[in-house]
């Protein structure tokens, strides 16, 4: 058993045992003891377009994003050639992130694209940062045919990763743009999470987290964290909603290039990076990601996914404030578990 497998067999016993007899009340009870797969299926049905998950405004005394250059939009028919020579088509403009635009897109140059594109391409000026730093981990870990090889080798059905397909420049009215060609998605969960009363069911949260445990396996043994986990960056399938994946690689760090870790180091000037109300105590100190760290912004979504709210939400204009309440949720892991859950619904264990 490798120790990723360990992890998850340790992590969902006690997010198991913690939230036993926590039972769906109110708005949640429709959902009580329904499957992964027809909880999720109504949304996806009325939104087959991607949407990029909003980018979250930074909280507090966290660094202020730099100004970045938005990308013009093409018109469609625009065919890019991306470094292999292979030359993409886009399609229409189907959503906005704060890097560029996304458009659907095909392989095929002599054939329109229409609304049944099995791609997406992501473009952005070039000097701008996000998409670099996200193509780096695309590049490197969610090549398609490493993922299939991960897949089989660790006897999976299905694995989140979106499958990069492709990336180059284009140039464009004297303007350089970069681009990245990955599979097409459908709705974010946030969507959902709002839908649903932001509640959850036990079921439902513990089987997400089954499938992000598997995502994470696979991104820390390529080297990376994801820094990011949340619920409007897990992506239904555009085909099948029964497959979730975790998107947005923008704040992935590789945690131990070439199997080195690096060094673990408190940086004043990175305080609180990432979504305040997620990210790791060590992100509050000002350190580097690490696999703790995604492992510990699993859990307080899966905990925020069953009761709704975190205690630290009315304050994230806070950030000092965040961090030292998640420091005392730790020291006392049944007082945090009270505070979460009502009379009603909290854990029979507390």
């Amino acid at each position: 058993m490798t120790q990723a497998r360990k992890y998850r067999l340790s992590i969902m016993q006690a997010l198991s045992l913690a939230l036993n007899h926590v039972t769906s009340h109110g708005r949640n009870r429709r959902f009580a003891g329904i499957s992964f797969l027809t909880q999720l299926r109504p949304q996806l049905l009325i939104n087959n377009t991607v949407k990029m998950p909003p980018k979250a405004k930074a909280a507090g005394k966290g660094r202020a994003p730099a100004k970045r250059n938005l990308a013009e939009e093409f018109p469609p028919g625009e065919v890019l050639t991306d470094t292999r020579k292979k030359a993409w088509k886009l399609g229409i403009p189907i959503g906005q992130g704060g890097f560029g635009l996304i458009y659907l897109a095909n392989e095929d140059s002599t054939k329109s694209v229409g609304a049944d594109a099995r791609y997406v391409i992501k473009v952005e000026p070039s000097e701008n940062g996000p998409l670099f730093s996200e193509l780096k981990f695309y590049m490197r870990a969610a090549k398609p045919d490493l993922i299939q090889t991960w897949i089989k080798s660790h006897k999976l059905k299905h694995l989140g990763v979106p499958r990069y397909w492709g990336s180059g420049l284009h140039e464009k009215g004297g303007k350089r743009y970069r681009f990245m060609v990955i599979d097409r998605l459908g709705t974010d969960l946030q969507k959902k999470f709002e839908e649903c009363g932001k509640r959850f069911s036990r079921k439902l949260v513990l089987q997400l987290g089954l499938r992000l445990l598997d995502i994470l396996e696979f991104t820390h043994d390529h080297e990376y964290v994801h820094a990011d986990i949340k619920a409007s960056n897990l992506m239904l399938s555009h085909s099948d909603p029964n497959q979730v994946y975790l998107v947005d690689y923008g704040l992935a760090y590789r945690y131990s290039p070439d199997g080195v870790n690096k060094e673990y180091k408190e940086d004043p000037k990175r305080c609180h990076d990432g979504t305040i109300e997620f990210t790791s105590i060590d992100a509050h100190k000002g350190a580097s990601p690490s696999r703790r760290s995604d492992l510990e912004i699993l859990w307080y979504c899966m905990v925020q996914w069953l009761c709704g709210k975190l205690p630290w939400e009315d304050k994230l204009q806070d950030p000092l404030y965040v961090r030292d309440s998640k420091i005392k949720c730790q020291e006392n892991i049944s007082q945090f578990m009270i505070k979460c859950f009502s009379t009603l619904d909290k854990p029979a264990m507390l």
